[in-house]
C-alpha cells in the first residue's frame, strides 16, 4: 500500500486525506480492493473510490477486531442501529480495523454485521494518512487506529469524533444523536 497524498490529517470541513488501499471481502469471498485516491483541500474534495462514491458515508474505526470494547460495545452498537443511522440519511456504514482482511471478515461474520461494510487497514496506511494512529506496542498490538467515527458528506468531513479513552463520541448512539 502506498500513501500517495499526505496533508497532515483530517478535520471537520476538510476532505478525507488519503491515497491508500483498504481491503474488504465480498460476501462471496472475493477480495474487494478500495482505492481511495483523494484530492484534498478546503471545501469539496473529489473521491475516486468504492468507499466514498456515495453521498453520505459513516466510517467508524476501532483499534482491533475481536478486542474487548470493540467486540462487546462498539461494533454491536452499529449492528443494532444501522437502520436508524441510514434512516437519518447515511448511505453506507463502514467499520475499519487495523487487522488483515481475513480477521476483519471473520469478525464481521461473528458479529452479524452483514449490513456494514467491513474494511481492513492492514498496515495502518489509512489510519496514518488521516493522523489517527494509536501506539499499541505496550500491549503487543503495534500501530493501531484510535477509536473514531467520521461522517463524510459529499466528499467533505462534516463530523469527526475521536475518543480520548472510553467509548464515547464514536459510538452508534453518539452518532445518532449528532445526526
Amino acid at each position: 500500500m502506498v500513501v500517495r497524498v499526505w496533508m497532515g490529517g483530517v478535520g471537520v470541513g476538510g476532505g478525507v486525506v488519503v491515497g491508500v488501499v483498504l481491503f474488504g471481502l465480498w460476501s462471496g469471498g472475493g477480495l474487494l480492493v478500495c482505492e481511495c485516491c483523494v484530492c484534498v483541500g478546503r471545501g469539496r474534495c473529489v473521491y475516486e473510490s468504492v468507499i466514498f462514491d456515495v453521498k453520505n458515508v459513516l466510517l467508524f474505526a476501532v483499534p482491533g477486531a475481536f478486542t474487548p470494547t470493540c467486540s462487546v460495545a462498539h461494533l454491536p452498537g452499529f449492528v443494532v442501529h444501522v437502520d436508524d443511522i441510514k434512516a437519518k440519511g447515511v448511505d453506507t456504514v463502514a467499520c475499519m480495523a487495523v487487522n488483515d482482511v481475513f480477521v476483519v471478515d471473520a469478525w464481521g461474520k461473528a458479529a452479524n454485521a452483514e449490513h456494514l461494510l467491513m474494511l481492513a487497514d492492514g498496515n495502518a496506511d489509512f489510519t496514518t494518512a488521516v493522523g489517527l494512529t494509536l501506539d499499541g506496542t505496550g500491549f503487543g498490538m503495534g500501530t493501531r487506529s484510535q477509536r473514531f467515527a467520521m461522517i463524510v458528506d459529499d466528499g467533505v468531513v462534516s463530523l469527526l469524533n475521536v475518543d480520548q479513552g472510553a467509548l464515547e463520541g464514536s459510538s452508534a448512539e453518539a452518532i445518532l444523536t449528532a445526526l
